[in-house]
């Protein structure tokens, strides 16, 4: 039987991209199959867009390798973008002042859920073995 709802998780931190831009990205994808995702992320024209498809790749590679899920029947079950650390610079202006501006950075969570691999046991195909003869 194929167990349903098996959740795997990948992330980054401090992507130097506002998290304002990742979300307009994010909310693209979200709820969607990952097939689906990745043909719309190939199509964006946002910088974002490339980093938010490494990330999907990555979750992936782990949920197939790591979880022996089914790669066909991945969902993005949860895509979530939060605020990283900011690093607040200065620049120079007329009359020796100093304006004050902030570089943003975000993280980004995914969460894919999809179906187990059916491994057979050894058991089961002695039973089929002697079945056929």
């Amino acid at each position: 039987m194929a167990e349903v709802n098996t959740i795997v998780r990948a992330g980054v931190n401090g992507l130097r991209l506002s998290p304002r831009k990742v979300g307009l990205v994010a909310s693209l994808v979200r709820g969607r199959t990952l097939a689906d995702a990745l043909v719309i992320l190939e199509h964006t024209p946002k910088r974002a867009a490339k980093s938010v498809v490494k990330l999907l790749q990555s979750a992936k590679a782990n949920a197939v390798n790591n979880h022996s899920l089914v790669a066909d029947t991945l969902i993005i079950s949860q895509l979530q973008v939060t605020a990283g650390p900011r690093l607040k610079r200065f620049n120079p202006a007329a009359m020796g002042r100093a304006l004050p501006y902030q570089k943003r950075s975000s993280h980004i969570i995914v969460e894919l859920s999809g179906d187990v691999k059916v491994k057979k046991s050894a058991a089961i195909k002695a039973d089929a073995k002697k079945e056929e003869a």
